[in-house]
C-alpha cells in the first residue's frame, strides 16, 4: 500500500499536507477509496456529482485510466466535513474575525483570547530552501485530464490555486492566490507547452497582469494543485485588499505556510502536491472553453491569457484534488456556506447599516443577491419609502465580488427583525408584500456583469436591478390561481411558484440580443391594471411552467439565470416618469431561454448508464452513487 494511504494518528493543529488530510479522513470513516479503474473523461466527474448529491464521503480514485496519479473528490462535500477539516483552528479564526468586527471582543470575553497572539504568528509564511513539491517533475499530459461535461473544450484543473505577485512590489506581501480555472489541453494550445488561464472580472490577478503589461515586464505565474486544504479555501476567500491569501491559509491551517524561495523565481508552496510553473505570454490570447460552469450552463469559447509552461513539479506521493461544477447546488456550494460562516459577522463593517447578505447559490450566486439593510435616515418618521436602503444597495454593488450581482433585493430589517435572509421563500414573501413597482425599481444599464452570464447585451455587458422594499405590507399575496384568470392566446399552464409569484408557459423567445421581445410587451399590453392577474405582483414567463414551479430551486435557477433586467423586465401599466421606469400593475420577467443564451449542461447518457450499473445492488459503487 502506498505510504500516503496508510492510516495514521490524528494530526493536531491542521494538516501539513493533503496526504495527511486523506489519512485522517480515512481513519475517521469519512473517505472511501475507489479501486475500480475509471476514466477521468466524464466518468469520474459523474461519480463525484452523484456522491455529492447523496451527501457521501470523500472519494479517492486510486486507478485513473491512463494516469499514474490518484484523484481526490468530495473533500469539501459537506459543511460538516469542511468544519471537521479545520476543527483545530476554526474557533481561533472565528474569534480573530470577531475581533475585526468588534475590537472590544477581547474585553467582553477575555477567557477566549489567551492564545490569539500565537495564532496570529501563523499568518506569516515561513521561508524554506526546498520542499516536497520539488521532488519530481512530469509533463502536462501526464496530469489527470479531467473532463466534466460532454462539450467541454478539453481537460481542466477545477481546484487550482493560481499564484502571482505585483511586479512593482514583488514578494508574498503583495501576492494573490486565486482560483481561476486552467485548461490543460485542447483548442489551439501547444501540447505540453501552453495552458489556458481563465480569470474573470474583479480578480486580483488582473491587477498584477495589468502592472506587468504597463511596465513591459514578464509575468510569472505558479499554479498549485493540492497541498493542505487551507490553501484551497484561502484561494476562494473574499479577503480585504492588502491581506494576502497565504496569510489566511496559515491562520486557517494552524501553521505557517512554508514557501520555497529561489533567486529569480516566484515563491512556491512547499507542501503543494503539484506546481505548474510558467510565464503568461504578453499580448497572446487564445480561445479557452467551452466549460460546464457553476451557473448550470456552458461558458462558451472566448479568448483568454495563455501560460507558457516551463516545468511541472510534483511531490512523490502526489494526489490530484478536483471537483465538478454544474447547475447549483454542487460541492462548490459548500465553499459559499463555509465562507458565510466565517465572514458573516464582518458584513456590517464592510457596508455600514447592512445586517446580512445572501448570494443565492441556487440562482448561480451572482445572478441574485438578497440583503437586509437599515432605514435610519429619518427615525422620527414612519418608514414609507426606501432611503438609506438605496445608499446601501449602491455600496454593495461597488464592493468586491458583490459588485457582480445582477438582481439585488434589499429590505429593511426594522420591518421584520425576525426575518432570516436564508429563508428565501420568507424573504420573497416579505419583499413582495411591500414593494411598490412604481417607485422601487432601480436599474443600472450598460454595465459589467459576470463573465459566465450570457443574458446581457454582449460578453460581460448587461444590466442590474435593485429592488428595495420598506414599510408596512401593502398587499396580501395570493396562493391560489383565481378562477377568473384569463391568458392571451399561446400562453398557458399558469403555476404558483411562491405566494404572489405566478409562472406562465410561453412560446419560445426569438428577440435579438439586447432587445426586449415584442411578445413580452404584447403580453403586458393585453391586460389593464384592474385585471385579476395583477393580484400577483410578480409574473414570470418561462419555457416550462411545470418545471419552473416544481421546486424553489427550479424557480430561482430559471428566473435569474435566464433574464437580463433591462431587456427582460416589463410590466402591466408601465410608465416612465422623470426618467424613472415603473409599472402600475404586475411586474413581468421574461425568463425564457433566448437564442443567444449558452446551452444548459446535460449528462452523457452512456456514462450515466454505466454509473447506474456500478451503483446498483452488489455493484462496486453501491451506496456511493
Amino acid at each position: 500500500m502506498p505510504p500516503f494511504l496508510v492510516p495514521q494518528r490524528t494530526f493536531i493543529m491542521g494538516y501539513r499536507n493533503l496526504a495527511h488530510c486523506v489519512q485522517d479522513l480515512e481513519r475517521s470513516g469519512q473517505l472511501r477509496r475507489i479501486d475500480l479503474e475509471l476514466d477521468a473523461r466524464l466518468e469520474i466527474a459523474a461519480v463525484q456529482r452523484r456522491a455529492w448529491q447523496r451527501g457521501g464521503p470523500a472519494l479517492l480514485f486510486t486507478r485513473v485510466k491512463g494516469c499514474a496519479f490518484p484523484m481526490l473528490a468530495n473533500l469539501f462535500g459537506t459543511l460538516k466535513r469542511t468544519r471537521f477539516l479545520f476543527r483545530d483552528t476554526l474557533p481561533r479564526v472565528q474569534r480573530l474575525l470577531a475581533m475585526k468586527a468588534d475590537p472590544l471582543a477581547p474585553l467582553k470575553a477575555p477567557q477566549h483570547w489567551p492564545g490569539m497572539a500565537a495564532g496570529a504568528l501563523h499568518l506569516l509564511p515561513r521561508r524554506v530552501p526546498t520542499g516536497p513539491v520539488m521532488a519530481r517533475s512530469c509533463r502536462v499530459q501526464d496530469l489527470p485530464q479531467l473532463v466534466s461535461w460532454p462539450d467541454d473544450g478539453g481537460p481542466f484543473v477545477t481546484l487550482p490555486q493560481v499564484y502571482s505577485e505585483s511586479c512593482t512590489r514583488p514578494g508574498w506581501r503583495h501576492s494573490n492566490l486565486g482560483m481561476y480555472r486552467v485548461q490543460l489541453a485542447g483548442n489551439r494550445y501547444a501540447q505540453d507547452r501552453e495552458v489556458g488561464l481563465h480569470y474573470q472580472l474583479h480578480r486580483g490577478i488582473g491587477c498584477h497582469h495589468s502592472e506587468a503589461l504597463e511596465r513591459g515586464a514578464s509575468f510569472p505565474v505558479h499554479i498549485f494543485v493540492g497541498g493542505p486544504p487551507c490553501l484551497t479555501l484561502a484561494a476562494v476567500m473574499p479577503l480585504p485588499e492588502g491581506l494576502p491569501e497565504l496569510c489566511f491559509a496559515g491562520l486557517l491551517g494552524g501553521r505557517r505556510t512554508p514557501l520555497i524561495h529561489r533567486k529569480g523565481f516566484l515563491p512556491m508552496a512547499a507542501e503543494a502536491d503539484f506546481c505548474i510553473s510558467g510565464t503568461v505570454i504578453p499580448g497572446t490570447l487564445l480561445p479557452e472553453g467551452p466549460f460546464g460552469d457553476h451557473l448550470g450552463y456552458y461558458s462558451l469559447e472566448h479568448d483568454f491569457p495563455v501560460l507558457a509552461v516551463e516545468r511541472v513539479w510534483h511531490r512523490r506521493d502526489a494526489i490530484w484534488p478536483f471537483t465538478s461544477v454544474g447547475r447549483p447546488p454542487q460541492e462548490d456550494s459548500t465553499f459559499g456556506a463555509f465562507i458565510h460562516e466565517l465572514t458573516g459577522p464582518l458584513i456590517p463593517e464592510l457596508v455600514p447599516g447592512v445586517r446580512a447578505v445572501h448570494a443565492v447559490d441556487a440562482a448561480g450566486v451572482h445572478p441574485l443577491l438578497l440583503a437586509l439593510g437599515s432605514e435610519r435616515y429619518t427615525p422620527f418618521a414612519e418608514r414609507s419609502a426606501p432611503q438609506e436602503l438605496l445608499t446601501q444597495a449602491n455600496a454593495l454593488l461597488g464592493t468586491g465580488q458583490l459588485s457582480l450581482a445582477k438582481y439585488l433585493f434589499i429590505a429593511a430589517w426594522q420591518d421584520a427583525p425576525q426575518l432570516d435572509i436564508h429563508r428565501i421563500d420568507d424573504f420573497f414573501r416579505h419583499l413582495l408584500e411591500r414593494v411598490d413597482w412604481r417607485r422601487d425599481l432601480h436599474f443600472h444599464t450598460r454595465t459589467t456583469i459576470d463573465t459566465l452570464d450570457y443574458t446581457g447585451s454582449s460578453f460581460q455587458q448587461g444590466s442590474k436591478l435593485v429592488i428595495a422594499a420598506v414599510g408596512p405590507a401593502i398587499r396580501r399575496l395570493p396562493v391560489e390561481i383565481p378562477a377568473d384568470l384569463t391568458l392571451p392566446s399561446g400562453l398557458c399552464h399558469p403555476r404558483i411558484a411562491l405566494p404572489g409569484v405566478l409562472v406562465i408557459q410561453a412560446p419560445p423567445a426569438d428577440a435579438p440580443r439586447g432587445q426586449t421581445d415584442p411578445a413580452l410587451q404584447a403580453f403586458c399590453a393585453a391586460f389593464t391594471t384592474t385585471d385579476p392577474i395583477n393580484r400577483f405582483p410578480l409574473l414570470v414567463l418561462v419555457d416550462d411552467s411545470e418545471f419552473a414551479a416544481r421546486t424553489l430551486n427550479n424557480f430561482l435557477w430559471t428566473t435569474f439565470t435566464r433574464s437580463d433586467p433591462a431587456s427582460d423586465t416589463w410590466g402591466i401599466g408601465a410608465e416612465t416618469v422623470t426618467k424613472h421606469w415603473g409599472c402600475n400593475g404586475a411586474l413581468v420577467i421574461d425568463a425564457r431561454r433566448k437564442p443567444h443564451h449558452a446551452p444548459p449542461l446535460l449528462d452523457d447518457p452512456e456514462v450515466e448508464k454505466k454509473v447506474d450499473a456500478l451503483g446498483a445492488r452488489g455493484g462496486p459503487l453501491e451506496g456511493i452513487v
